[in-house]
């Protein structure tokens, strides 16, 4: 194991490090592991985090990333799927699993007394899992139902047509649930290469916050994660991702499908995680739709009533990001909305933003940002993806100034050279049969 030799320096030749609460260790076979002592806390959140998501499969495995993360929670070489979910019961902890598009996480959250415990099953189920045939098809179903539940939320559903819309025929474009096809046709084998072939050691991430003991942590681990048989936690080369850089497409893609209202997702090409302008980025979505005091809201929900909801959001991967607006609304009003979501976007581009607005959308997201980071949960995740993205911790001092610093004028800079109404992508689901859409964007 390489631990951090010195309190004072923020980073070790051997990849270590401690910055305040904050320490890095990696153990003997290139797991590293981050922790954050909250002594102020009673609560501790462990998660182990694989730097593999739904990005990295191939469309014939669209799916097993996810199938996967089910799958480790349903019985080891010492415990069943019964006996995993009553002893973390047993305590009153959490212990759950998701699955995202470039990352995955085994996480749980116990009371400080019973992170031995923690500890004991994570490892377990992520070492251990014996992937039980019988298993595997039970879990089929309720995935197979995890996917037409989506399909029957609308509101969801919208987001994974935009996607496929957006990101044509590329792997971050695809449901990370995978499709019902590619669901049914997985044998058990697919999982145990598949696991092989991306659960590795440099890609193996363990993130603790809350009330812990570093070093008791760290030694911990060495034993059960440092010592991995080396059969389950093989080296080999890195490959690339399946897909490499996505290619976005614009325009307006419609679904037919009988609802009582038309949900839209539009979005445009953003900032990718580390970009230099992501504070500005964090600034405009606020301004935009970040809220009830945001311009869209304000405009086409509160003045014009057009909407019932409506909000913009970002997401964001390793080499890009996109801005996305969603609403509900009623058919008759489409276009409208379509419109009037373009014009606000439009507006800002061409500088007519006040500086009250900057500095409501700086606090509010440095205010919401604090509060979110709470629990040690929330901590541990934080921790975990500044690993994932920047490979360097990254506090809530850098963040908050980096939020502050942000100018109208970098807000305006950066609205208009990503609002073209040519690089945007309309997904509009509803009963569309029965109006002739005319939207312009």
């Amino acid at each position: 194991m390489k631990a951090a030799r010195s309190p004072k320096k923020a980073r070790q030749r051997n990849g270590g490090f401690k910055n305040e609460m904050l320490a890095k260790s990696i153990l003997d076979n290139g797991i590293r592991v981050l922790t954050e002592e909250m002594p102020g806390s009673r609560s501790v959140s462990l998660g182990i985090w694989v730097e593999n998501g739904s990005r990295h499969e191939v469309p014939s495995k669209s799916g097993i990333s996810h199938f996967i993360e089910h799958l480790l929670f349903k019985g080891t070489e010492r415990r069943s799927a019964a006996q995993i979910a009553e002893e973390m019961d047993s305590v009153g902890g959490v212990l759950n699993a998701f699955t995202g598009k470039e990352y995955t996480c085994y996480y749980a959250k116990v009371l400080d007394e019973n992170l031995p415990l923690a500890v004991d099953l994570l490892t377990d189920i992520f070492l251990h899992s014996t992937f039980d045939r019988e298993e595997i098809e039970r879990e089929r179903t309720v995935i197979l139902q995890e996917i037409s539940q989506v399909e029957d939320t609308p509101d969801d559903y919208v987001h994974e047509l935009f996607n496929l819309d957006f990101f044509r025929d590329h792997a971050l474009g695809r449901p990370i649930c995978g499709q019902a096809a590619t669901v049914l046709s997985f044998q058990r084998d697919d999982f145990i290469n598949f696991w092989h072939d991306r659960y590795l050691p440099s890609r193996v991430i363990v993130a603790a916050a809350g009330h812990l003991k570093q070093k008791e942590l760290v030694d911990r681990l060495a034993q059960d994660l440092g010592k991995a048989d080396i059969s389950r936690l093989k080296s080999k080369k890195e490959e690339t991702i399946p897909d490499g850089h996505p290619s976005l497409q614009s325009g307006v893609f419609k679904h037919h499908k009988p609802l009582e209202q038309v949900h839209l997702c539009l979005g445009l090409s953003g900032v990718q995680q580390a970009h230099p302008q992501r504070y500005a980025f964090y600034v405009l979505n606020t301004i935009l739709g970040g809220g009830m005091s945001s311009r869209l809201f304000q405009e086409i929900r509160e003045k014009r009533g057009k909407v019932y909801s409506i909000y913009s959001f970002q997401s964001a991967y390793h080499d890009i990001g996109y801005l996305g607006v969603y609403a509900g609304t009623s058919l008759e009003w489409v276009d409208e909305v379509a419109e009037l979501i373009v014009k606000e976007m439009r507006r800002i581009a061409e500088g007519d933003l006040k500086e009250e607005e900057v500095e409501r959308a700086r606090n509010q997201l440095v205010g919401s940002m604090i509060l979110g980071l709470e629990s040690s949960d929330s901590w541990m995740g934080h921790i975990a993806k500044n690993e994932i993205y920047f490979s360097r911790p990254v506090s809530l001092d850098e963040i908050a100034q980096g939020i502050r610093a942000v100018s109208r004028d970098k807000i305006v800079e950066l609205a208009s050279s990503i609002f073209q109404p040519q690089s945007m992508a309309l997904t509009v689901l509803g009963d569309l049969e029965k109006k002739n859409l005319d939207i312009k964007l």
